[in-house]
């Protein structure tokens, strides 16, 4: 029985990765070196995901922070699917210096865009323990 994180089908990310965004194709790449891939299986209402994604981006904007990729695409793309519920996921490279932010349809059948975050750096063991 798949559990709220995993999904009770598994699309195919990869495949869906088409160039609506700038992040899509080093989204590719990551999968293929060996990113983990989740996908929630529940929707969530388009403000709050366009929300996140939008304060997201222009904090990004704010702070002169580059390593962002298909962000602003991103925003562009959820603006125009008000009122819809939505699926997201992620994907962590192997080496945890890139993390994407996948948004898809209510189905979750359809990748409507992709984004990414570089890290400036490894995140160090302390990072990844809860305080």
């Amino acid at each position: 029985m798949a559990t709220d994180d995993e999904p009770s089908w598994r699309p195919d990310v990869t495949a869906m990765l088409t160039d609506r965004t700038s992040a899509c194709k080093p989204a590719r790449e990551a999968i293929a070196a060996g990113a983990e891939v989740r996908v929630i299986d529940r929707t969530a209402p388009h403000w709050m995901v366009f929300g996140i994604t939008a304060t997201r981006w222009k904090r990004s904007v704010a702070r002169g922070r580059p390593e962002t990729l298909g962000l602003d695409e991103s925003v562009e793309i959820l603006a125009r699917h008000r009122g819809e519920q939505l699926c997201t996921g992620t994907i962590a490279s192997a080496d945890r210096l890139r993390f994407f932010n996948l948004y898809f349809d209510a189905t979750g059948s359809e990748l409507l865009a992709c984004s990414a975050v570089k890290r400036s750096q490894r995140p160090s063991a302390k990072d990844s323990q809860e305080p």
